[in-house]
């Protein structure tokens, strides 16, 4: 017996006796007991582990993943998946039991919605016929409350194909909530008051703080600021005059001058950020070169350094915001930046309806949001100023939900989609709820995943979830995604490339 490998397996018998004194452990909740032994049966022995449970040896995450089921023995994966089965209990209860929310368990197995991710396709065997995995129970809850369904939530598993990263998976979770007769305000307040009740972290009592996102855009560069440090873009368009051009945008990201010269690295990402947003970027030390000196007294300061950037108004700003996230770590590393160490909660308002793509108008959110009711005068005058009664929070620098009071009316729907240019035809089902007399209605979707990882200050939700895919979006025990054998392929009527 003495030989027994760790991880084994043991029933035993005995006494439990008080431990000597000089052998208590305060560490441990047992530490002042001991179990003397008479006698032990061993029900399944252990073959050799791929690494030991010890904190201080712990593997790679690709090895990690791969043997997931030994890695959830770690003390700290026992603590994460308690706090999240905590959580979702104390949100079940705030919404059923003090808000007369009512449960409900929507399909996966669904046709495609346009407008949105994309979808994961599920082959049957009726040839040329699929499914799309849902990536949100969408139209489902917004036809519960075309059914008389007017509190409803679930715990929603959703899917979207899309490249994985930190803080995003081709699979997650999320706390799906709609109901009806509501506004802007009242899901706002509802969820503000969920949060401060149910969430593992402390959070500042509500109402939350809320900025629009023309402000998130140009004080921060970020429809998802950070707000937990001050590094303020600052406007200085109207100095330059003499462009006509109504897009044309000129902004500075002051930084502390203790920092000095920025490093080649440092200049390497803003030639990167310079090629991806197509504008110009002017360092510190140019800016009087490339401006003048009576503009560049206007634009600096002696206090501080500062980046300009020139071109389209948008662009910009989300340039300078990224650029913004990387001076901050780098100030942080040598404390030139002061950052709260509380949580901020952060409610981005008044979303465009529309965006600008490539070929016409594309939706900022999805094609069932609603248009703000001051702007629907501007739908065909002027759609890139139509404003969206969508919203998101925030929670330091990361989006956390996302939702919209709804399109109800049907006739508004097939409008905003013949703008979007989308088919309505594999809509006609749900089109034909709105129809039905279904009653206003919003919601939201509360990302579960990342409301964990910053819980548990995790540096991906991978480690936060049971069973996550890897960064490649595989499945690290399967293998997954496989090939299907011949007779698979032949029964779903599949063919693919050698």
């Amino acid at each position: 017996m003495k030989d027994l490998p760790l991880e084994t397996i043991v029933q035993i018998e005995g006494t439990v006796v008080a431990r000597p004194s000089t052998m208590v452990n305060k560490e441990m909740i047992t530490g002042k007991v001991e179990v003397v032994i008479d006698k032990l049966k061993v029900l399944n022995e252990v073959t050799k582990l791929p690494f030991n449970l010890r904190d201080y040896q712990k593997p790679k995450e690709q090895l990690r993943l791969q043997y997931r089921y030994i890695d959830l023995r770690f003390p700290e994966m026992q603590s994460i998946l308690r706090k999240r089965s905590a959580m979702l209990h104390a949100m079940r209860k705030f919404l059923i039991e003090e808000h007369n929310f009512v449960e409900v368990e929507t399909p996966t197995l669904f046709c495609r919605t346009p407008g949105g991710a994309r979808e994961f396709v599920v082959p049957t065997h009726h040839s040329g016929l699929f499914y799309s995995l849902v990536q949100s129970p969408q139209q489902f809850k917004q036809m519960l409350m075309a059914g008389g369904v007017d509190r409803y939530f679930q715990v929603a598993r959703c899917y979207r194909d899309e490249t994985t990263r930190p803080d995003r998976q081709p699979e997650f979770t999320q706390l799906d909530i709609e109901l009806s007769f509501t506004s802007l305000e009242n899901v706002l307040s509802l969820i503000e008051q969920l949060l401060y009740d149910t969430y593992l972290i402390h959070l500042p009592k509500p109402p939350f703080r809320r900025i629009t996102h023309r402000e998130a855009l140009e004080k921060y560069g970020s429809d998802k600021p950070n707000i937990t440090y001050d590094l303020l873009l600052r406007d200085v368009t109207e100095l330059f005059q003499t462009n006509t051009d109504s897009n044309f945008g000129a902004f500075v990201l002051p930084y502390p001058s203790e920092v000095g010269k920025l490093t080649s690295k440092h200049k390497e990402k803003i030639k990167e950020l310079r090629k991806k947003y197509n504008v110009k970027v002017v360092l510190n030390e140019n800016i009087s070169k490339e401006v003048g000196s009576d503009l560049n007294s206007q634009i600096t300061s002696e206090d501080c350094h500062n980046v300009l950037c020139l071109g389209d108004r948008d662009d910009v700003c989300m340039c300078l915001g990224d650029l913004r996230e990387d001076l901050a770590t780098l100030l942080k590393s040598r404390n030139l930046l002061s950052v709260k160490k509380s949580s901020e909660p952060l409610w981005v308002v008044d979303f465009p309806l529309f965006n600008k793509g490539d070929e016409g108008l594309q939706t900022c959110h999805h094609p069932f949001t609603a248009p703000h009711p001051d702007d629907i005068h501007l739908l065909h005058t002027d759609p890139l100023k139509v404003r969206s009664l969508a919203y998101d929070i925030v929670l330091n620098g990361n989006e956390v939900g996302g939702g919209s009071i709804r399109i109800h009316n049907g006739d508004l729907q097939e409008r905003i989609l013949a703008m979007l240019d989308i088919d309505p035809q594999p809509l006609s089902h749900f089109i034909s709820a709105l129809r039905s007399g279904c009653p206003p209605h919003g919601g939201i979707a509360l990302g579960i995943d990342r409301l964990m990882a910053i819980a548990c200050d995790a540096e991906s939700i991978r480690e936060v979830i049971a069973f996550p895919k890897s960064h490649l979006g595989k499945d690290p025990l399967s293998g997954a995604p496989n090939l299907l054998s011949e007779d698979d392929k032949k029964y779903y009527h599949i063919k693919t490339e050698s």
